[in-house]
């Protein structure tokens, strides 16, 4: 016998629902958000944001950004932290892990930066839940054929 199909999750909420778990070990305190890396089904490789390996994470030294009074979406050099879909890119690239047509899972729209790295890695779709003004992401993503679609959680 076969279970219906409403007791199972999608594979879209699924994804997202690992999205929203890997965003729990954020180390930054302005925002959480979580990246999972994902192809024909399978997870490649996932990422949070927060401060670089042996770095003090902003929870114990502070925001920079907050310090500073630089406005959400602005100034990203100004942040000790590496973003959830940077450090999903670079686990993988770390551990040998190819990318290259993958879709990633993120609880939040990519910010122009982000959205550099996701078209040089060859990844096609970004799905995300949350989302972020950066108008400059949508653009390229358009002009490098990336599709961007927002996710609702069932």
């Amino acid at each position: 016998m076969t279970e219906p199909a409403s007791d199972r999750p999608s594979w879209h909420a699924y994804f997202m629902g690992i999205c929203d778990l890997v965003s729990s070990r954020s180390t930054c305190i302005r925002r959480k958000v979580g990246a999972v890396l994902v192809k024909e089904k399978r997870i490649l490789c996932s990422g949070y944001n927060g401060a670089p390996s042996k770095v003090p994470h902003c929870r114990e030294v502070g925001c920079l950004r907050a310090q500073l009074n630089v406005p959400s979406g602005e100034k990203h050099e100004l942040c000790r932290g590496v973003h959830a879909e940077q450090n999903a890119i670079i686990q993988a690239a770390y551990h040998g892990i190819p990318v290259s047509g993958a879709h990633l899972y993120c609880t939040h729209q990519p910010c122009s930066i982000c959205a550099k790295m996701i078209i040089n890695a060859g990844i096609k779709i970004v799905y995300y839940k949350e989302g972020y003004d950066d108008p400059l992401t949508v653009e390229m993503f358009d002009q490098a054929k990336v599709k961007l679609v927002r996710f609702e959680m069932p």
